[in-house]
C-alpha cells in the first residue's frame, strides 16, 4: 500500500515541475529540457528528478546552473500543488539516456554499412 503511494507521488512530482518548467519559470537560461522520470525514496524524503538537456554544450551547462538555482522553488511549489506535509530534498540528475541511444544507433548503424549484403548463392557455395 505505501508502494502505491509513493509510486502516485513520484508521478505528480514529475508532472508537476514538467508544468513548472513550461509555465513558472521566468529565467530565460532554462529552456530545452524535459524531466525523464523521478525517483521517490520509501519514506518520501528524497526525489531524485533525471532531467534531459537538448542543445548546445554551453548552452546546457547554463541551463543546469540555472535548474541547481530553482531547486528551492521547485521545492516549495511541489509542497504547496501536491499538498504534502514535508517537501521532498530535490536532486537532480542529468539523464543521459538519449545521447547513449543515439550512439548506439550510430555504432549499429556503421555496422550495417560495414557488412556485405547476405547472398543465398554465396553461402550455398561454402
Amino acid at each position: 500500500m505505501a508502494r502505491l503511494r509513493v509510486e502516485k507521488v513520484q508521478e505528480a512530482i514529475k508532472v508537476e515541475i514538467s508544468k513548472m518548467l513550461l509555465h513558472d519559470f521566468k529565467d530565460p537560461r532554462i529552456q530545452f529540457v524535459t524531466v525523464t522520470g523521478v525517483e521517490l525514496t520509501d519514506d518520501m524524503s528524497y526525489a531524485k528528478i533525471f532531467i534531459s538537456l537538448y542543445g548546445p554544450e554551453d548552452t546546457q551547462e547554463e541551463t543546469w546552473k540555472a535548474l541547481k538555482k530553482a531547486l528551492g522553488f521547485m521545492r516549495s511549489e511541489i509542497a504547496k500543488r501536491i499538498r504534502l506535509r514535508f517537501a521532498p530534498t530535490l536532486i537532480l540528475e542529468k539523464d543521459k539516456s538519449a545521447e547513449y541511444s543515439a550512439h548506439i544507433q550510430s555504432i549499429l548503424d556503421k555496422i550495417s554499412k560495414e557488412e556485405k549484403p547476405y547472398n543465398p548463392v554465396e553461402a550455398l557455395d561454402e
